[in-house]
């Protein structure tokens, strides 16, 4: 596999002297792509961006009896991103987050974890041809809950510290890898290789936690090509060592002038995730996994997203009712290894999800999003309002997580919190 994607690689670089007749116009337009696509290497008002940020608020945790408990929380966080040029055709980035948490709810409450999400250094020598290396937090995918070509997402999150589920996929750590990029006028081509480096994960506050990023050698490539100026569909292939390859698809196509569709899709033979989980024999086929929805913004800065989604790899509502009946250890490892692979435990769900901008009066957004669970009608609901200065932000939120005992929303100690946090950035 690691010969498959160096020929990429070198492919990639042939095709750059075989465009380099383009001009910089044509390069910045093709980079053009959806979201997900490898970082360009623009140019930032300020070399870096530091914050911190501190929360109180109080949580409604079930204990082991069962019973609700009412308890305070209380967060501190420093977030640090560098993104500096010192030489031309040279970028450096680096991003950082400390977090010193007591949520309740945790494992291990009241602990420091710091997470490495970004250390790597690009090198752009022409205007076609961008080269990356060192950890890189790869996102792929245009949906907003759930992402089917998000290839990486597994086992990057080393803590869950904020209230905000859309913050996950910020605050989480890259993949070390090696990556490379050429564009040309209306097209770009990404290949990239990411190699084993340690076999277990490590949850030791300052560790890097090679483990869990970089467990097993992966590689993919991104093709990119414009068809009309709304129309940019993305196509991916995944290959991780010992598993069948997986094609994945964006897309996004502007409905009206209000409206925008979209559709993320991957496939390929896989096992259930309750096998992965278990780790059981194999029960492998081919199998799909989808987010589509739709996003209607109005003229006074609403935007409401309505998405559904599909998991093939999850289990149906049978054997999700089943299991813990039939394997209660069975059923807590599943809900761990489905929350570590950011993953759905069972086939459908839907999301809502609206932010609303300058509500009523400037600087104060408003965010709700409502996750929910077809096989078992559990729920997931966060609101936020949040006020903005020139460089101090202040936030309150609230969770909510609705369902049984064993319902996939319900199985969570945190059954709801409420957070009021500061952020200064410097």
């Amino acid at each position: 596999m690691r010969a498959v994607f160096a020929v990429a690689l070198l492919l990639v670089a042939g095709a750059v002297q075989a465009g380099d007749s383009d001009t910089a116009g044509d390069a910045d337009a093709a980079a053009l792509s959806l979201q997900g696509s490898a970082p360009q290497a623009a140019a930032q008002p300020r070399a870096w961006q530091l914050f911190v940020e501190g929360g109180t608020g109080y949580s409604e945790v079930r204990d082991d009896s069962l019973t609700n408990q009412t308890s305070s929380l209380q967060r501190l966080s420093g977030d640090l991103r560098i993104d500096a040029t010192p030489l031309s055709g040279l970028r450096t980035v680096f991003s950082d987050r400390l977090d010193y948490a007591d949520w309740p709810f945790e494992l291990e409450p009241k602990r420091e974890i710091n997470t490495i999400k970004e250390a790597y250094f690009s090198l752009q020598p022409s205007n076609n041809f961008i080269f990356d290396a060192g950890r890189i937090n790869e996102y792929s995918g245009v949906a907003i809950g759930y992402n089917p070509t998000d290839f990486f997402r597994g086992g990057a999150v080393r803590s869950f510290v904020s209230l905000d589920p859309i913050s996950i996929k910020d605050n989480r750590q890259g993949s070390v890898m090696v990556r490379g990029q050429t564009l040309w006028n209306g097209g770009s081509l990404t290949a990239l290789f990411s190699p084993k480096l340690s076999s277990q994960p490590n949850s030791g506050s300052f560790n890097p936690d090679w483990g869990a990023t970089n467990n097993v050698n992966r590689g993919m490539l991104i093709f990119s090509k414009r068809i009309t100026e709304d129309l940019n569909p993305q196509f991916l292939l995944y290959q991780e060592e010992g598993s069948s390859p997986q094609i994945g698809m964006n897309i996004t196509k502007l409905v009206n002038n209000s409206t925008v569709a979209y559709v993320e899709w991957s496939g390929g033979r896989s096992d259930t995730l309750l096998t992965d989980a278990l780790g059981q024999g194999s029960d492998k086929a081919f199998r799909n996994r989808l987010s589509t929805g739709l996003t209607y913004t109005t003229s006074n800065k609403l935007s409401l997203t309505f998405e559904y989604e599909y998991n093939g790899t999850g289990i149906d509502k049978g054997s999700w009712d089943a299991l813990p009946a039939v394997s209660l250890p069975g059923y807590i490892r599943y809900q761990q290894y489905v929350t570590t692979e950011q993953e759905m435990p069972t086939r459908h769900a839907f999301m809502f999800y609206a932010k609303w901008q300058d509500v009523l009066i400037n600087h104060l957004d408003l965010s709700a999003l409502v996750r929910y669970s077809v096989a078992d009608h559990s729920n997931l609901s966060w609101i936020e309002s949040r006020y903005h200065w020139a460089h101090d932000e202040v936030a309150l939120q609230w969770l909510n997580n609705s369902g049984t005992l064993f319902s996939e929303f319900g199985a969570s100690p945190l059954r709801s919190a409420l957070e009021l946090s500061y952020r200064h950035y410097f």
